[in-house]
């Protein structure tokens, strides 16, 4: 249960930015090299928490406080880039906000077959890992500032080694807890079988890889998501870098770096 609970934790972690503020998937390699804050009107670049430049309603570029001159040409890439960056939070949050619903189905799956519908250990887990989703929903709220520096999300570790504990603990605690209700559940199973554990384990076995398929098929899609998103960041790499080229005044900064690792070569 517990490698359930991380393959769908390690989906939303490895396709949002992790604590170094980088993230690394199977075929994506995405680092942040200081901080972005996104606002309602503006995206501000900083550097050991010092503000660099800002975009101002995605079309003025300011640097070192003074709006800079750009060309119809130059304007129109940082229109692009700006708005790109701001679409990627919102997918961001989709995808981690679907892999905790993965999580969540996958407990109800596996204690509902053994305990029946509506069992405490089911709710208990349902409840802790809803309010670990509400608060992942509350930090991706569009209607207020989304800021990621070098020590994480707003400052926090939010999708980091603490935030995986936090859903390991949520599971360790409640099976702990219901161990009890585990082992009668276990020896009613087993009482069903005639006392054949060959039977038993044959059962749990298929269900198991019914559980596992199922779940697989929802999470290559998550990963499919993940790839897509990947593929969004490389995109707004190659349109900094085009910026950089093209306006003296951000020659020197470089805050997205992203590429695809090679398939045959991730582990």
């Amino acid at each position: 249960m517990k490698t359930l609970i991380a393959t769908a934790l390690i989906l939303a972690s490895s396709t949002s930015f992790a604590h170094d503020s980088s993230f690394s998937s199977n075929s994506c390699n995405v680092g942040l090299n200081g901080g972005i804050k996104i606002s309602a009107d503006k995206i501000t670049f900083s550097k050991n928490k010092s503000p660099l430049y800002s975009i101002v309603n995605n079309d003025t570029l300011v640097v070192n406080g003074e709006e800079v001159d750009l060309t119809v040409s130059q304007q129109s890439l940082l229109t692009e880039y700006s708005t790109s960056i701001r679409d990627v939070v919102p997918e961001v949050k989709s995808i981690a906000l679907d892999a905790i619903d993965l999580a969540i189905d996958g407990v109800n799956l596996a204690f509902n077959e053994l305990l029946g519908e509506g069992n405490n250990v089911s709710v208990d887990l349902t409840t802790q890992l809803t309010t670990i989703r509400t608060e992942v929903d509350n930090e991706f709220d569009g209607s207020k500032d989304f800021y990621i520096d070098e020590d994480g999300f707003a400052g926090d570790d939010f999708f980091g080694e603490e935030f995986e504990e936090r859903i390991e603990s949520a599971v360790e605690t409640t099976i702990q807890n219901s161990i009890g209700s585990l082992m009668i559940a276990v020896g009613q199973e087993m009482l069903f079988s005639g006392g054949n554990m060959d039977a038993f384990e044959t059962r749990m076995e298929t269900f198991g890889q019914q559980i596992e398929q199922e779940m697989e098929a929802r999470g290559e899609g998550l990963e499919m998501r993940g790839e897509a998103l990947c593929q969004s960041v490389i995109a707004i790499d190659e349109m900094e870098e085009q910026l950089k080229d093209e306006v003296d005044e951000l020659a020197n900064f470089n805050f997205i770096s992203a590429s695809e690792k090679n398939r045959h070569n991730a582990i």
